[in-house]
């Protein structure tokens, strides 16, 4: 593991730890070179309530644009549009050590205009 990954689980733990406080689902993302996943996890961190991703056929169309900005939009939307069909309307946002700019600030930015409160 590189110096990177390590630094970005670190950061990881940290935040997880004080979700794990505050006892509240949480809204976690995941991003790689190709694609962007996002689930909802509920308090106890043993079941996902609601899950999303640029993966998924109809969500994101076109070549090339499963790892753009647009993506991580429809799949902060999606993700909260899923969530609160569930009943959970607020949630502890997780970025995963990921630094907030860029496509997880597009995401987060998504679900908050969909309605997803944290």
């Amino acid at each position: 593991m590189n110096k990177k990954t390590k630094a970005r689980l670190r950061r990881a733990r940290r935040s997880r730890a004080k979700i794990r406080e505050l006892n509240v689902p949480s809204l976690s993302v995941h991003r790689t070179g190709k694609y962007l996943y996002a689930q909802i996890i509920s308090a106890d961190g043993k079941n996902t309530l609601a899950a999303a991703s640029s993966l998924e056929k109809g969500l994101v169309e076109g070549e090339g644009t499963k790892k753009n900005m647009e993506a991580a939009k429809k799949v902060g939307a999606a993700i909260a549009e899923r969530a609160l069909k569930a009943g959970i309307d607020s949630v502890a946002f997780d970025r995963s050590g990921f630094l907030y700019h860029g496509k997880i600030k597009a995401l987060a930015d998504a679900a908050r205009e969909a309605g997803l409160k944290f």
